[in-house]
């Protein structure tokens, strides 16, 4: 579905604080477009409220009993139609947010980024476009490159090398951070032939969110 269509977006909550499920549910119940259809308290029963009912995005906490968000994560990445994820965490340190990125959660955001940015947040994964909160960013950056900077810069051109001009200015601009309305303004393109670039990059560099793209770009030493 796509969260400017006029349709609402179904919510499934996974969190084992009480309390951080009751302020979600009670934020995302005054939005007009957002429907909170269930919480769990853990991964488990995570996992199978989300195949009960199907929520178009999933607001998954990190580290939760009998089975934490990354395993969670992957775990509905890897069903034939999966929600989009986004992973709350408490520091934007937390190593396993590393790890969740390559589970497949397409918005990292900090449980104390404000409501309103939440929201907005969660819109925008259900239209499609990853969001990150940008010191969780820059976290995950810093913490993936690591090994040899000439190594990783030489992997990286080797990777972009591979792509059209075109491409390669779509990259760029994911790596800078750029939304797709963002990257269709500044490339006078329109949105649908960004999100049709941005899967070809999802293909051609073997990644499989923006912020690996980012990744990509960063090592390569041109953002």
């Amino acid at each position: 579905m796509s969260a400017d269509d006029g349709t609402t977006i179904d919510v499934v909550i996974v969190d084992d604080d009480p309390l951080v499920r009751s302020a979600l549910t009670l934020m995302l119940g005054g939005q007009p477009d957002v429907r909170v259809v269930g919480e769990a308290g853990d991964g488990v029963a995570g996992i199978a409220m989300v195949r009960d009912l199907r929520p178009d995005v999933v607001l998954m906490d990190i580290r939760m009993p009998r089975l934490d968000g990354v395993a969670a994560t992957r775990e509905l990445h890897s069903d034939p139609t999966p929600p989009r994820v986004i992973v709350l965490t408490t520091f934007d340190a937390d190593d396993h947010v590393v790890a969740a990125l390559g589970a497949g959660a397409e918005g990292f955001l900090l449980k104390d980024t404000p409501p309103a940015e939440i929201v907005s947040a969660l819109r925008a994964v259900a239209s499609g476009d990853p969001m990150l909160s940008p010191s969780v960013t820059r976290t995950l950056i810093d913490r993936v490159r690591a090994g040899s900077v000439d190594d990783r810069a030489s992997a990286a051109l080797e990777r972009l090398e591979g792509l059209t001009a075109r491409e390669r200015d779509v990259a760029l601009c994911v790596g800078r951070g750029l939304s797709n309305a963002e990257i269709a303004a500044e490339l006078y393109l329109s949105v649908p032939t960004v999100k049709a670039h941005v899967s070809r990059l999802f293909d051609k560099l073997a990644v499989t969110n923006r912020v690996q793209i980012a990744i990509c770009v960063h090592d390569a030493g041109l953002a």
